[in-house]
């Protein structure tokens, strides 16, 4: 690490010797060849494609910045353009990164998106470069420029770092706040001097939430503690430079100039911020806290009827006893017990109700879930029988133990081809449900709970360690966290009936109730 920081200080220090440029520039030239490499030193920490393709990414583009700033020809386009890949290349790597863990973990987001952000700094630094006209002076293209590597890379980086030592609601706020800040100043540029304002609210609240949390951590040595309270400290006196400048840009209350922008909000950001915090977190990395979960999945991809995924038999129910998820006699009625048992001898009567705000996106599914026969729910509510059967699969054929497909449809259409298993971590039993999809499968983990007399079956949990959740897996070794929670809770009503009643939110939304009336067969009810 100590050699690679050496390089690329060496670089930057001949980037300066030869530079034509006025001194602004090098405000973005130290990040684009010290702090964005150091960076991704400690963040890249697997050894993986990345590294192993990186120099014949990284060692031109940095070359390229130095003849950039060397020299001045018609090939500064072409130089830029080496710069651009690179910043691709990065994204590249932040879109693997999120789309091998998904929704999880608001630290390890955080950094994902500011991988993935860099290549919009790259491709507003090639436009400066290039001559390129959008719509812009050249000066406020190169400021967007910087704006992208600073607040929308090594913020989030150093956002992302801090994450790894604490989380908590404030600090999930301040995560959503400054992920969102970076697009709205764009936005806000283009745009609307109101979205610009808004933009600087948002950072205002993140970055006061962050330096909050900062100063009440704990750190590795002393050091570290005052580099980086010293660091995230200067952004409360740049966005406040920020701030002013909106307020005289936009609405002329205020005298600020783009010259002092760069001498106060910029050096202090290049030097007291981003120094700072590289130098401080450098003295102690803090370890990633997401564990890649570890449970048995279904093999099975793709969306096949029943009769195409080697079913040899009938079986009563969706489980072969209740218990084993630590539920009694007493903690859950008989009935409840015997429907999850003796699921079969049960009839299903179901009220689907999408709400209000999502019909228009369950619309545009329905054409494709009438194909894939998969979550293929009527858009209307009315209530509808469900009928079906369980069955076992070929020995193998899953992957899983003891699986069972249980088939749903509304007339001749399948609703649902859902293939029941169970699966134990660190002594807790859940309910492991899969759902072939077109190239993919999508498991739903849920823990079963007695609750006031029912029973709750929820991907929901309060636990870190707990496996609950809703994933996407398209090969045996990633898993993607969906924004989905799901709730399905069932409880025996008078006369021997029991009513149901399951919940799916996404980003805690919710977008789907079905309400369920379940009857057993020998009640003579229809």
């Amino acid at each position: 690490m100590r050699k690679f920081v050496v390089i690329h200080i060496l670089l930057f220090l001949a980037a300066m010797l030869f530079s034509t440029a006025p001194w602004p520039y090098d405000l973005l030239v130290v990040a684009q060849l010290v702090y964005i490499p150091v960076l991704l030193r400690m963040v890249v920490t697997e050894t993986n494609w990345f590294w192993k393709y990186y120099p014949y990414i990284a060692i031109p583009a940095y070359i390229a910045i130095v003849l950039g700033q060397a020299v001045s020809t018609r090939w500064d386009g072409w130089f830029a353009a080496l710069y651009a890949l690179f910043t691709v290349y990065v994204a590249l790597y932040g879109i693997t990164r999120f789309r091998r863990r998904g929704f999880t973990n608001a630290e390890e987001f955080a950094i994902d998106l500011g991988l993935i952000y860099l290549a919009m700094g790259g491709g507003w630094y090639f436009a400066f470069a290039a001559g390129i006209d959008l719509g812009f002076s050249p000066l406020l293209t190169w400021l967007t420029a910087i704006h992208f590597h600073y607040s929308a890379f090594i913020l989030p980086i150093f956002l992302g770092l801090t994450g790894r030592l604490h989380g908590s609601g404030l600090y999930r706020w301040a995560v959503g706040a400054l992920l969102a800040a970076p697009m709205a100043v764009a936005v806000g540029i283009t745009f609307s001097r109101w979205i610009e304002m808004f933009s600087v609210l948002l950072y205002i609240f993140g970055i006061c939430a962050l330096i909050w949390i900062v100063w009440k951590l704990t750190f590795t040595t002393r050091l570290q503690k005052w580099l980086l309270r010293l660091a995230f400290s200067a952004l409360a006196v740049t966005i406040t430079f920020s701030l002013l400048y909106v307020l005289s840009n936009g609405f002329g209350l205020v005298a600020v100039t783009i010259d002092f922008m760069l001498r106060f909000h910029g050096v202090l950001n290049c030097v007291i911020f981003a120094l700072a915090g590289i130098i401080g977190w450098s003295l102690a990395v803090p370890d990633p806290r997401f564990k890649r979960p570890a449970f048995p999945r279904s093999r099975i991809r793709g969306r096949r009827a029943a009769e195409e995924i080697g079913r040899v038999g009938e079986i009563r129910g969706l489980s072969d006893d209740l218990t084993v998820y630590g539920l009694t006699s007493e903690s859950v009625s008989p009935l409840l017990k015997d429907f999850y048992e003796n699921t079969i001898d049960y009839r299903l009567y179901a009220k689907v109700r999408w709400h209000r705000w999502f019909k228009p996106f369950a619309f545009l599914y329905s054409f494709i879930s009438r194909r894939t026969q998969q979550i293929n729910l009527p858009l209307h509510s009315k209530e509808v029988e469900m009928i079906g059967g369980i069955y076992t699969l070929e020995e193998g054929l899953d992957g899983r133990q003891r699986v069972r497909a249980w088939e749903r449809k509304i007339g001749d259409q399948t609703i649902f081809t859902a293939l029941y298993s169970q699966h134990e971590t660190d002594g807790r039993m859940y309910m492991n449900i899969a759902l072939p999809l077109p190239y993919s499968t999508m498991t739903g983990i849920l823990e079963l709970r007695a609750v006031e007399g029912g029973l709750q079956l929820t991907s929901k949990s309060m636990d870190a360690a707990s496996d609950a959740g809703v994933y996407l897996s398209f090969n045996d070794r990633d898993l993607f966290t969906l924004p989905l929670e799901e709730t399905f809770f069932i409880q025996e009503t008078e006369g021997g009936k029991l009513t149901a009643t399951h919940d799916m939110w996404i980003f805690s939304i919710p977008l789907l109730t079905i309400d369920y009336s379940i009857v057993h067969r020998g009640s003579g009810t229809d």
